[in-house]
């Protein structure tokens, strides 16, 4: 594998963390970007000619812009951008407050949507490189309780969906990585809103009871850590570059489910919306 240096945004913790780590080990160059970039130090000791990083609120977007400039005129190129920091949030619509529903936007759309729009004239002026957003496969399926988010992220892939032919031409590559349940810190990160009791004996409110008693909802779950790190870090080399990146089996069947049950739906309705257009 060529060595290659990459701009990771949620880099000290989950993932992003490990995906920074095996980088590292592999001798390649991150430009690793957290809210608490201290939280990197073991890192910094370890490899210092390897690693830089930068304090960077997502959310933040003059900071966010400032800090792609610095890193790629620091580091003369960067040829992958993992756009990873996010968090999730669980509560029924009713429930949630103005404020959780702001920063689900935020951190999980409008973020990786002014990062790609930063980066986007360094990776053409240097001839192109490939940008990686940690999306989910709740981009494809649904469930009570956690509307914001999927809202967030079905908008942040239907904004990356648009953009690929846009840029296809200058040699940038955009992969939406969908994985399943994994088992990291994510689900005890969860902003959960406070319950109504009108709720209590609804899908929500079972949800709501489920996560108070698992305290992380991702602590069993299937997804290896290490393995999803590894898969993304090879996309990374797949050529053309792959527009989604389905990791883990419970990612593979829900999200044909929900598609296939789409298809279903569409043919169903063939006949109306035939119905409406003008007569032949």
């Amino acid at each position: 594998m060529t060595t290659k240096t990459w701009f990771i945004t949620g880099a000290s913790a989950g993932i992003g963390r490990l995906v920074t780590e095996r980088l590292l080990a592999g001798g390649h160059r991150v430009a690793a970007t957290a809210r608490r970039p201290e939280a990197l130090a073991d890192l910094a000791v370890r490899y210092p000619d390897l690693l830089w990083t930068a304090a960077l609120d997502v959310t933040d977007t003059r900071a966010l812009r400032a800090v792609v400039a610095h890193a790629f005129e620091e580091l003369g190129r960067v040829d992958v951008v993992f756009s990873n920091a996010g968090r999730g949030a669980a509560g029924a619509a009713e429930e949630m407050s103005d404020a959780a529903i702001d920063e689900q936007i935020a951190l999980n759309m409008t973020a990786p949507i002014q990062l790609l729009r930063a980066v986007l004239p360094h990776l053409r002026e240097q001839g192109g490189g490939r940008f990686i957003q940690t999306s989910t496969m709740g981009a494809h399926i649904t469930g009570p309780g956690a509307g914001m988010y999927h809202a967030s992220k079905w908008g942040v892939e239907g904004f990356l969906e648009s953009v690929i032919p846009e840029v296809e031409s200058f040699g940038v590559g955009i992969t939406m990585v969908e994985p399943g349940m994994i088992r990291t810190g994510f689900g005890a990160s969860l902003s959960v809103a406070d319950a109504l009791p009108v709720y209590a004996d609804t899908p929500v409110g079972h949800l709501h009871a489920y996560i108070k008693a698992a305290g992380n909802v991702t602590a069993d779950a299937p997804g290896d850590p290490a393995r999803v790190a590894a898969a993304i870090i090879a996309s990374a080399d797949a050529s053309p570059a792959p527009r989604r990146l389905a990791l883990g089996s419970d990612a593979y069947l829900a999200i044909r489910a929900a598609l296939t049950g789409r298809i279903e739906e569409l043919d169903a309705g063939k006949d109306i919306a035939g119905s409406t257009d003008f007569a032949a």
